[in-house]
């Protein structure tokens, strides 16, 4: 037995070596494959970093959200951290028999515990089993690669159980109601005699070792990379944050080319995106481009990145991204790998194109930039700024763009508004309407007056007729209030939001420091808009531009305030059952949730109800990312998706408080010719029936 042992351990030392030296490898070789993209800034506090770790790692938030999910995973996840105790004692046991982890009269609650853990796990693993293949659910993949992981854990925790079992009957250990499953196995093979059972002990301790170290090998190169990328993912955190995007120094000469035109173009922080995804689907299924029938799958789109990457890094840095490589010379990368090119050269060989081989254009356009995948992804991964990346490098390098966004953004260069309406009637908004006072920051001046906030009212208030309605509601009622404020009127230019997710980020910029010089040039310290895409693009995004000492308000949370202060008192009754439409704007990129239904509820008879999808989880509508000047060919269009939402829950109004939401809603009831039935109205509308 003396000799078995020693051969036993000297066989445990070769196979476990070379796993973890197979596991070290797969992990150098991505990292490398990460270091191609250009270095990552970040500005996150040690302090954000661990509350970003404690609530999404090992809080599990996003992955709770879907409740059976979520509660599946942290099954696995916490139950994977506490049996690797149970997996090291099996081990001892194999090295050292008739020994285990030296834990004195503690041991048998151990052994208890871990066989808790060990049923916690084999109940997760059937359960997953049933929700993929069973229940079958849409966003999660299907086929054996899909479920080799629950293969792999099944095969561990019940290697192990038969295990203990064996030596139970083995080493006459008597059965134990610490150890009710293996004493449950060891009841039922104890005719099975000492000698077989100590033979059988041996067998289910190597294949639980070996499903342990192949595991360990198959977690680098699968999609269970995650399990490290993730967290390492959410430690690292956003490289900007929500609701900004980075910019592009155009005053640096050596650059030639804008966007992302190659893989190896983003930096290392988006490139560690792709191997952290879990490929659960989360992002796909919440995505209103792929749930109205369009080509892009943001799940998709980060897994062909991934593979694109994979493929193009083993090309230049001649390191095989999968192991053992003699097991796998048939795959590209390891092909590409092999050629052992430098790296100009191979990447000169390596002639498929991240534009139009990997992504398509189609896919890149049909973004509206709404977040909802990120805000659902478990592992942080970011999507949309990948996505205008790619929009820069068309519009900017390649001036491709569509023939409508084109001209929207022919018009803002031109006139400053998407139609190209002549620049001098910005401010006509307000003549038919004589029982407001809007004045222009010129004419208060010229009245020897002061006002407290600048009234931004943007291209959509300033004319669209139905928009132009809002902008009246909304200065009312800051009339009603006593509120001071001011418009730039005809001085105002385009926010450039629209510019800037279109991809292109010159006239952003350009846009930017215009209208930051017309705010300092007149000392503004207060700015309201009824636009949540002005509102982000201020509050978030000029800053870096050099907008500083200045408070942003939505309209929503300034009426929220004055009716709070009493300022405001809704006292007419709106007898309308209405269920609010929340921006993705305002909603998931400023978390502006409250203020709206707060509004709603102070007004009498109103009756608010809310749509399946809300709040965080509220389906765009279709007009963000600049599609609201773009038509859609593929699919369903999403403001209809977003209306038939709206309507299951039988309202007779449909709430907004974005100008674009209100045009995408209204025409979606008009599509679904339920115009003369069901009204939509903004915030500030409503609230104006009730107060004035």
């Amino acid at each position: 037995m003396g000799t078995f042992v020693m051969a036993n351990g000297i066989a445990f030392l070769l196979i476990t070596g070379y796993a973890v030296f197979l596991f070290a490898r797969l992990v150098q070789t991505r990292y490398a494959y990460i270091k191609l993209g250009k270095k990552a800034e970040f500005d996150q506090t040690v302090k954000e970093r661990w509350n970003a770790v404690k609530t999404n790692v090992f809080g599990q938030k996003k992955l709770l959200k879907d409740k059976k999910s979520g509660i599946i995973h942290v099954m696995f996840f916490y139950g994977f951290l506490l049996v690797q105790f149970s997996a090291i004692d099996t081990i001892w046991k194999g090295l050292s028999i008739g020994n285990h982890l030296p834990l004195g009269p503690v041991y048998p609650y151990f052994t208890l515990f871990q066989e808790i853990v060990v049923f916690m796990i084999l109940v997760a693993v059937i359960w997953a089993f049933y929700r993929r293949y069973v229940e079958k659910l849409v966003r999660l993949k299907r086929g054996w690669k899909a479920g080799l992981v629950l293969i792999f854990i099944g095969g561990l925790m019940t290697s192990k159980l038969i295990a203990k079992g064996m030596e139970i009957i083995w080493l006459d250990k008597g059965l134990s109601w610490f150890e009710p499953m293996a004493s449950t196995i060891a009841a039922i093979g104890s005719p099975l005699g000492t000698g077989a059972a100590g033979v059988l002990f041996f067998v289910f301790w190597w294949a639980h070792l070996l499903f342990l170290l192949s595991f360990l090998v198959y977690v680098p190169q699968s999609k269970h990379a995650h399990l490290i990328a993730g967290p390492a993912n959410v430690w690292l955190g956003r490289t900007h944050p929500v609701g900004q995007l980075h910019s592009i120094d155009f005053e640096d000469e050596t650059k030639e080319e804008f966007g992302v035109g190659k893989v190896e173009d983003f930096n290392q922080k988006q490139l560690l995106d792709l191997y952290a995804c879990v490929e659960c689907g989360r992002c796909t299924n919440m995505c209103p481009a792929t749930g109205s029938g369009k080509m892009l799958s943001p799940m998709d789109l980060l897994l062909r990145m991934r593979d694109h990457l994979t493929e193009k890094g083993a090309a230049v840095t001649s390191r095989s991204p999968w192991l053992p490589a003699y097991a796998f010379g048939d795959t590209n990368a390891n092909q590409w790998a092999a050629q052992g090119a430098g790296a100009e050269e191979a990447a000169a060989g390596y002639d498929v194109s991240l534009i139009g081989d990997v992504i398509t254009e189609e896919e890149i356009w049909a973004c509206t930039t709404c977040r909802n995948c990120e805000d659902q992804c478990p592992v942080a991964n970011e999507h949309v700024d990948k996505i205008i990346d790619l929009r820069r490098y068309l519009v900017l390098t390649e001036g491709k763009m569509d023939p409508e966004a084109q001209r929207a953004m022919t018009n803002i260069e031109r006139q400053g508004n998407p139609w190209g309406m002549n620049r001098k009637e910005r401010e006509n908004w307000r003549d038919t309407r004589e029982d407001i006072d809007a004045p222009t920051v010129k004419e208060v001046k010229q009245r020897e007056d002061t006002f407290e906030y600048l009234f931004f009212v943007g291209s959509m208030g300033s004319y669209d007729k139905r928009s132009q309605k809002i902008a009246q509601s909304f200065a009312k009622l800051m009339n009603e209030a006593g509120v001071t404020f001011a418009i730039l009127g005809n001085k105002e230019k385009n926010s450039g939001d629209t510019p800037r997710r279109i991809g292109n980020e010159f006239l952003f910029q350009e846009l930017a420091a215009a209208n930051i010089s017309e705010f300092q040039k007149n000392d503004i310290k207060k700015i309201v808009t009824i636009d949540p895409h002005a509102y982000n693009t201020f509050k978030n995004e000029y800053p870096e531009f050099g907008l500083e000492g200045v408070e942003v308000y939505h309209h929503t949370e300034l009426l929220a305030e004055l009716v709070r202060d009493g300022k405001l008192t809704p006292r007419h009754e709106v007898n309308e059952t209405i269920t609010y439409h929340d921006s993705c704007y305002l909603g998931r990129y400023n978390e502006v949730y409250d203020p709206p239904r707060d509004i709603l509820k102070s007004i009498p008879g109103l009756n608010v109800v809310e749509m399946e999808r809300n709040r965080e989880d509220g389906m765009c509508c279709g007009a963000g990312g600049g599609m609201m000047w773009m038509e859609e060919e593929a699919g369903q269009r999403v403001n209809v998706a977003r209306t038939e939402q709206a309507l299951e829950v039988n309202s007779s109004v449909i709430g907004s408080a974005c100008p674009y939401c209100l045009t995408m809603m209204s025409d979606g009831t008009k599509t679904k010719e339920v115009e003369d039935d069901i009204q939509t109205m903004d915030i500030a509308e409503i609230l104006e029936r009730s107060v004035v």
